[in-house]
């Protein structure tokens, strides 16, 4: 399960776009509940970052303690959590990689990304929560089966466009859903990222 993935590098383009945070610093450790960039289409069909609280929370929601961070790509279009949000409010969040733990008595740390310095794109989707007068975006990630734990639904540049279009219909959304996992490098890492509050290039320290 990706539990944890970095945001530390981005072009110009990408800093370019409507939204990017003047104040956007790397993020090298981000976690369930953390402030993270999401990538949405905006009312006029442009796209356009925002932040958004990883930990999914409807408007409706009322046990604030049970907000996913995740939803299962083979189960997202039917719970009532996720498939109004898959059909109304698709995003994509920006990644450098993402960290996986593995092992039976002593799990290790890996670094899974497409490639150094490239930049992946998780399919997501996202709610809007009223507080008093203000308006709280959150946000889950897809999941779906790997071969050892599920990952991140990762989308190339094709499948971004369909994912982000608003008319996209169900059909289309559902064959992206059952694409095949992305191809991805990955190496072993020490242990200093197993600390949340790690936040620097050292959590990438080979292991």
């Amino acid at each position: 399960m990706c539990g944890r993935y970095a945001l530390f590098r981005w072009n110009p383009a990408f800093a370019a776009l409507p939204g990017f945070p003047a104040d956007q610093q790397a993020q090298w450790n981000i976690s369930p509940n953390d402030s993270v960039l999401m990538l949405r289409a905006g009312v006029d069909g442009q796209r356009e970052l925002a932040r958004a609280r990883w930990g999914l929370t409807p408007p409706w929601l009322t046990d604030l303690s049970r907000t996913p961070a995740h939803a299962r790509a083979e189960t997202v279009a039917e719970q009532p959590m996720f498939r109004q949000a898959l059909r109304e409010r698709r995003c994509l969040l920006p990644a450098n990689g993402f960290y996986e733990w593995r092992g039976t008595t002593r799990k290790r740390p890996y670094w899974l990304t497409p490639g150094e310095g490239s930049t992946l794109f998780f399919a997501a989707i996202w709610e809007a929560y009223p507080v008093q007068e203000q308006v709280w975006l959150s946000t889950a990630v897809i999941t779906q089966a790997a071969a050892s734990q599920r990952r991140p639904l990762i989308l190339d540049a094709a499948g971004q466009e369909v994912w982000l279009n608003p008319e996209t219909p169900l059909h289309a959304l559902q064959a992206l859903l059952a694409s095949e996992p992305a191809a991805l490098r990955e190496r072993v890492l020490a242990n200093l990222v197993n600390d949340p509050k790690l936040n620097g290039p050292e959590c990438l320290t080979p292991g």
